[in-house]
C-alpha cells in the first residue's frame, strides 16, 4: 500500500514500524512453511547497486536502510500444521523466553487518532500486575459471530481498564445479552477482541496443556479458550480502545474497504498534525 508519504510498503512493513515505535525490541512472525522467505527477501531491501540509484531520492534511501535494520529484529516461528490460532501462538514459546508478548493479528492494521494503540496496550504492562491484557472495542449483535467477547467491570480509577469476568469465543446473541455485559454500555453493545493482546507467559503453559490433552473447539486449538482458562486461574484485564480503528485486510471485500479507509485515516492524521 502507498502511504501518505508516497512510499509503497507491504502490509507487514506497517506493523513492524508501529511495533518499533511502541518500544518493541524483538519481533517474531508466525508463518507457514516457506512463507518466511518472501518476507526475509522483502526486508533485505534493494541490492547495493539499486541503493546507489536511490541516492538522489533521500526519503527512499532512508526507507531502504531502515528495512535492513528491521530485518535484524525479526525472527520467524513456523507452524507446520494448521491447527488453529492458539496452536500458531504456541509456536512462539521459545521466542517469548518466559516474558510477556504483544500479539497482533497479521492481516489487520491498527491506527489511533492521537496515540498508537500498539503503544497504549504495551504500556498497560505497568498497570496489569502481571496479568494478560487484551484490547477490546465496541461491537453490535451482528458482529458477535466474528470475535471473542467479554464480560467484566470497569475499574473506578481507570474506566477504560476492565477486570474481565468471562470470555467467550464468537457467542450467540442470546448468550451475549445474558452473560457478556460490561458496565456503562448501552443495550446490545458489547466489547469484543480488537485484535491485539498483551499475554503473560503462563499462556504457553495453558496452550501446552490444551495440545497435550487435545482440547479443541471446532476442531482447532483456540487462543480464546486458553485466555478464558488463564482468566480463571490468575485474572485477566481488557483495555477499551476508544480512539482507535482496526482495518481488516484478511478477506477481499474487507481489503478493498480497508485500503480506502486506511488511506483516509492517514490523510486525516496528516491534516491534523499539519494544522
Amino acid at each position: 500500500m502507498v502511504g501518505p508519504d508516497g512510499i509503497a510498503r507491504a502490509l507487514i512493513h506497517y506493523h513492524l514500524l508501529e511495533l518499533i515505535a511502541a518500544g518493541i525490541e524483538e519481533i517474531c512472525i508466525i508463518v507457514q512453511p516457506g512463507d518466511d522467505k518472501p518476507i526475509r527477501d522483502y526486508l533485505e531491501g534493494p541490492s547495493t547497486e539499486y541503493l546507489h540509484r536511490l541516492e538522489k531520492f533521500p526519503n527512499l534511501l532512508a526507507e531502504a536502510k531502515q528495512m535492513k535494520e528491521l530485518s535484524r529484529r525479526v525472527t520467524f516461528a513456523i507452524q507446520h500444521e494448521q491447527e488453529g490460532y492458539g496452536h500458531a501462538v504456541f509456536q512462539t514459546k521459545k521466542f517469548s523466553n518466559g516474558e510477556r508478548v504483544l500479539l497482533c493479528l497479521g492481516d489487520h492494521l491498527f491506527r489511533g487518532l492521537t496515540v498508537s494503540p500498539y503503544k497504549e496496550l504495551a504500556d498497560t504492562a505497568l498497570l496489569s500486575n502481571g496479568k494478560s491484557v487484551s484490547a477490546v472495542n465496541r461491537i453490535g449483535p451482528g458482529e458477535l459471530k466474528g470475535f471473542g467477547t467479554i464480560a467484566g467491570k470497569r475499574r473506578s480509577d481507570n474506566q477504560r481498564l476492565i477486570d474481565v469476568s468471562l470470555i467467550i469465543e464468537k457467542p450467540e446473541v442470546s448468550v451475549a445479552r445474558e452473560r457478556l455485559r460490561v458496565d456503562n454500555l448501552p443495550d446490545d453493545v458489547f466489547l469484543g477482541w480488537f485484535g491485539m493482546h498483551l499475554l503473560s507467559p503462563s499462556i504457553y503453559d495453558i496452550l501446552d496443556e490444551m495440545i497435550r490433552d487435545n482440547v479443541r473447539d471446532n476442531g482447532e486449538f483456540q487462543l480464546t479458550r486458553a485466555q478464558e482458562i488463564q482468566r480463571q486461574r490468575e485474572g485477566y484485564l481488557a483495555l477499551e480502545m476508544l480512539n482507535a480503528t482496526r482495518f481488516d485486510f484478511g478477506v477481499p471485500d474487507d481489503f478493498v474497504a480497508s485500503v480506502v479507509a486506511f488511506r483516509n485515516a492517514h490523510s486525516e492524521q496528516v491534516s491534523l498534525s499539519g494544522f
